[in-house]
């Protein structure tokens, strides 16, 4: 049986609790990329240095996205791992 408001990671493919991951959103009406608000297409990634990079490294936020994640999308995110 599925659970409701699961999520995968799109670093590690880990399913968890949606509350559990930062979700990263390119705003429907400007493309723009926001962390954790707006209404569009969403991917969400672990709080973890690990998916992170991984993410970063292989373009995954990216793709899943379809658009490009802006460098300070990585930078605000880990920011929020060292806070």
């Amino acid at each position: 049986m599925k659970q409701k408001n699961y999520r995968r990671c799109v670093s590690c493919r880990r399913n968890r609790p949606k509350q559990s991951f930062w979700r990263v959103v390119r705003i429907a009406l400007n493309h723009q990329i926001e962390i954790d608000r707006g209404m569009g297409r969403s991917a969400y990634i672990c709080p973890d240095i690990n998916c992170l990079t991984q993410a970063k490294t292989k373009n995954r936020l990216s793709s899943s996205l379809r658009t490009k994640v802006p460098e300070h999308i990585y930078q605000d995110l880990q920011e929020r791992l060292r806070g």
